[in-house]
């Protein structure tokens, strides 16, 4: 049995109402059960993990799409970034993704090449976007 599939399994005994999202390289896939109806929801090919166990899913970047359908649907899901990492809700994990990109943003800056007047418009720029990420929480 996958890692994968174990996590999967794991996370369902805690919570079977609760669907589970995971990355997998450039793909975000549902497993098993889960597969199966999000198959149905968001009309995605299933296909098999493994001899047993069926899979559906979405590239990367379609995430707030397919998010966005299943809300609709009202149901929950958790995305689960590895096996190792916890699972989070959808919410969470936009903002926690969203927070990465904006420190990986800053941490391209080369603040010894700013005139004072660009100095001044990239905090303006920052202040904007942590404002923005704190109204999300």
């Amino acid at each position: 049995m996958s890692k994968l599939y174990e996590k999967y399994k794991s996370l369902k005994s805690e919570n079977a109402s609760k669907l589970y999202l995971f990355k997998s390289g450039i793909f975000y896939i549902f497993l098993d059960d889960d597969a199966i109806k999000m198959s149905n929801l968001l009309n995605l090919k299933l296909t098999k993990l493994n001899e047993t166990v069926l899979k559906c899913g979405f590239p990367v970047k379609n995430l707030d799409k397919y998010l966005h359908l299943i809300t609709l649907n009202h149901y929950e899901v958790d995305i689960i970034d590895s096996v190792n990492s916890p699972s989070y809700s959808s919410q969470e994990y936009i903002f926690n993704d969203n927070a990465k990109k904006f420190i990986t943003d800053l941490s391209t800056i080369d603040y010894y090449t700013l005139s004072v007047s660009e100095a001044f418009a990239l905090i303006e720029k920052i202040t904007s976007r942590a404002q923005e990420l704190i109204k999300s929480l």
